[in-house]
């Protein structure tokens, strides 16, 4: 199906009708959640036999890019729970169905987020400083603090992880599982008041002995960097869906700055159309070029994880690399748009004001600037070799 079957220009609108309140009064996105859910936008990744749409990543990113044109946070939001049931699909297509009962559950309408981020952690899902602690039965309790949970107002799934250090030698196991949102041990904290994409309601969640069964953990990793097809799909689903949010900020404020250009007359120049200096059309182009640039990056990239293309170990740096620039190209983007509009920008209440502050939001999600460059030098230079003793 085309994006504009399942995403309708009317049920954008009332996206974008809402985007600006939500921001306001930095609410969450109730009623949006709500009519995303009832087109049945929660079960792109959910097979046609469990009643979804069963699409792949290459088209789910294209949506994503097209929802982020109206309604930024909400996307961003959203992207947690589809990132989940992504990365369900993504190992189902490999062979490991080990997730199958996340898209099964999303089908039945459960909603999941990420609980996966800890202030300090910059190891992120190859450490933990959340306590993972084993139960007789196989569950285990987790205590710690996760940052930045996407959706902790509407989610009734929450995946996340910690480390049980006594698991074996060594420097222990990290292991996963999803907390039901009716279990107890868990608190949302309203810390959400942010400079954008204030409508994700992107809150701290506390754990406090929170109980996840045996039958929802559902993996057990070494602690430090490894290749297992969980951390793969996390990345893929991820890092793309990212990438196409953010890149629908900049369509949107790529936009509204032509429209604003061609609305604008010059004094100076008699009256005529911004349209006409030399220095907008250039500004304006080069945000065209830009554009036309990041979109079939996330196309090709997407496309390759559908197709099952092997990369091998280009994959993480292909991967990090598309986030990276995909934000920061939808950051110049948003720039040039603010340049062209003019001061009218400037004030609180325009979309193009609330489209600069949500689009800043990039640089904060993994992997971040340093961490990508990090991996991409990693693949091409090997890892740094350990001193033995000072630099002279």
């Amino acid at each position: 199906m085309a994006p504009e079957e399942i995403l309708p220009d009317a049920l954008l609108e009332r996206l974008r009708g809402r985007a600006a309140g939500y921001d306001q009064n930095n609410g969450f996105f109730h009623e949006d959640l709500e009519e995303l859910a009832a087109a049945g936008y929660l079960k792109l990744f959910v097979p046609e036999s469990d009643g979804g749409f069963g699409l792949g990543l290459e088209a789910v990113a294209a949506l994503q890019q097209r929802l982020a044109t109206a309604a930024p946070a909400t996307a961003l939001a959203v992207n947690m729970h589809l990132v989940w049931t992504g990365v369900a699909q993504v190992m189902a297509a490999r062979g490991d169905i080990s997730l199958d009962f996340v898209l099964k559950e999303a089908g039945q309408g459960e909603v999941f987020a990420f609980g996966i981020s800890e202030a300090g952690n910059d190891s992120m899902l190859f450490d933990s400083g959340t306590v993972a602690e084993p139960l007789p039965d196989g569950g285990y309790k987790f205590t710690g603090r996760k940052i930045f949970t996407s959706l902790s107002r509407g989610w009734t799934r929450l995946g996340t992880f910690g480390k049980d250090s006594d698991a074996r030698a060594g420097e222990g196991e990290l292991v996963f599982g999803f907390l039901r949102r009716d279990e107890p041990g868990h608190e949302t904290l309203s810390d959400w008041d942010t400079l954008g994409m204030r409508a994700s309601a992107s809150n701290t969640t506390l754990l406090h002995g929170a109980v996840v069964p045996a039958e929802r953990i559902f993996r057990k990793l070494p602690v430090g960097p490894n290749k297992d097809l969980l951390i793969f799909a996390i990345f893929a689903c991820f890092e793309t869906l990212l990438a196409a949010v953010y890149t629908g900020v900049a369509q949107r404020a790529f936009t509204l700055g032509v429209e604003n250009v061609k609305r604008r007359v010059s004094a100076k120049h008699g009256g005529r159309s911004f349209a006409q200096d030399p220095d907008i059309r250039w500004k304006v182009a080069d945000a065209a070029l830009a554009m036309d640039g990041i979109a079939p990056q996330i196309s090709t990239i997407a496309r390759d994880v559908d197709n099952l293309v092997d990369h091998g170990a280009q994959w993480f740096p292909r991967l990090v690399g598309l986030k990276s620039r995909a934000t920061e190209n939808a950051r110049y983007v948003v720039d040039l748009a603010i340049r062209v509009t003019g001061g009218s920008s400037y004030f609180r209440g325009s979309e193009m004001e609330r489209l600069y502050r949500d689009v800043l939001a990039g640089i904060f999600h993994p992997s971040n600037d340093e961490s990508a460059h990090n991996t991409v030098a990693n693949a091409w230079l090997g890892p740094l070799e350990e001193l033995d003793g000072p630099l002279h």
